[in-house]
């Protein structure tokens, strides 16, 4: 008997230590998915930097109260995946969107991110914010747009000033950024 909870406080352990590195996470019921559905569903978690595994809600609930997070404990019933955000918080909740809206298949139960618990609605908000890549590239696009557009008066001003004739306008400086958006 003492060997079984030598084994499960081990779990407990690696199941804190989980929710505790992970940027967020989110609670999967995965009912109605087939065994080529659910390897499908690690493979694209794995291409995503989390990770995803199946957990004894009970191990779920003793590792989260022993890291202070509240709330978890209505969605702890019935079958339990939890995915793992691991590099970043935002693609545990749109891998499993992006599955569930094509697959029909599985539910989102709630999710967690910095320290917030979220339900399905917050889960769907989340996966819906475009991926680091795509932030960036948008600040530098309208970052580039304002520096054209600054160059493009100053030099309008300067030609003004030193009583050169009017000429058509001198295009302003493009700069363009390739970014690949994971898909």
């Amino acid at each position: 008997m003492s060997n079984n909870l030598e084994i499960k406080k081990a779990a407990v352990a690696e199941i804190k230590e989980k929710l505790q590195n992970a940027k967020s996470f989110v609670l999967v019921d995965y009912r109605g998915m087939t065994v080529a559905e659910v390897t499908d569903l690690r493979n694209q978690f794995r291409k995503n930097g989390c990770e995803y595994a199946v957990l004894k809600n009970t191990l779920i609930n003793l590792a989260a109260k022993e890291l202070g997070i509240e709330g978890l404990e209505p969605h702890l019933n019935g079958p339990t995946a939890v995915a793992f955000g691991m590099e970043d918080a935002v693609s545990p909740a749109k891998v499993i969107k992006d599955f569930i809206d094509k697959s029909k298949k599985g539910t989102i139960k709630c999710g967690y991110v910095d320290g917030q618990l979220l339900d399905v609605s917050g889960v769907e908000a989340l996966a819906s914010i475009p991926p680091r890549e795509v932030l960036i590239a948008k600040v530098m696009g309208s970052l580039m747009s304002a520096v054209s557009k600054f160059v493009y008066v100053i030099e309008a001003l300067r030609k003004k000033n030193a009583g050169e004739e009017s000429s058509p306008p001198v295009q302003p400086l493009t700069l363009s950024i390739n970014w690949r958006e994971k898909q």
